[in-house]
């Protein structure tokens, strides 16, 4: 093929956005209900086209961010998670969206902005769960935003930002069961995290009584990498399903 009679083919990029915290112990993601066309109505990740050529991917996410939630984008550690380009992904043509990825805690509610209805943080159980369908292919970016995150908890201490100042075992332990999405075993999982060294430090601050007992209260120690990992737990087999059924 001659270069001088090749044109370029028609592509236009976007961001989409996976926010995720947790709330109320359950974790949660931040979605839109889209006021126009196409899939006005519809739930979907934040996002949109960059606006002028000049503008950098993360700049437009930031800004995606902004104008459509409210959410200041640059209180946040925003990361790329993963380019999708399938050719039917949008019906306007063909759409590559460059998807960035954030946990936080304590991040305020939403207000929704240019095209977006309404915007709130929505339990991703429910969406996994196919309850509620998202427009687009944002369902698998999501599955994927929320797999990054599951795997961020194993290798790093992300899990203390989601507790107080001090905080106890059982404490920890639920924010990593509601990011996994499973219920752990308190002694094994008290083990592990006791392996991790600089993980977690005790405090001299005292104890808090919980259900009757005293339990002693930590702080987030000085490592951010956690060696050994704490590696999830396989899901159940079918026949283990079956049997707890």
């Amino acid at each position: 093929m001659r270069v001088d009679s090749w044109t370029p083919p028609p592509v236009l990029l976007t961001v989409d956005l996976v926010i995720l915290t947790l709330r109320e112990g359950h974790l949660c993601v931040l979605l839109v209900e889209r006021g126009e066309e196409p899939f006005a109505g519809m739930l979907a990740l934040p996002g949109g086209f960059l606006n002028h050529a000049s503008e950098s991917i993360l700049d437009a996410a930031h800004r995606e961010l902004g104008e459509e939630t409210a959410l200041d984008g640059g209180l946040l550690h925003l990361e790329q998670l993963a380019t999708y380009g399938d050719a039917g992904r949008d019906p306007r043509g063909r759409v590559v969206s460059v998807a960035h990825l954030a946990i936080a805690p304590r991040l305020p509610e939403p207000v929704a902005g240019t095209d977006a209805s309404a915007a709130s943080w929505v339990p991703v159980e429910s969406v996994l769960s196919r309850q509620a369908k998202l427009a687009f292919d944002h369902g698998l970016i999501l599955a994927d935003g929320i797999e990054r995150a599951r795997t961020k908890l194993e290798f790093s201490a992300l899990a203390t930002a989601f507790c107080g100042e001090l905080f106890t075992i059982t404490d920890l332990q639920q924010v990593y069961e509601a990011v996994w999405g499973t219920t752990l075993d308190t002694r094994n999982f008290y083990r592990k995290v006791q392996a991790v060294r600089g993980f977690i430090t005790p405090t001299s601050s005292g104890r808090r009584t919980t259900g009757g007992r005293p339990a002693r209260l930590f702080r987030a120690g000085p490592q951010t990498v956690l060696s050994p990992p704490l590696i999830r737990p396989a899901p159940p087999t079918t026949q283990e399903e079956e049997k707890g059924e």
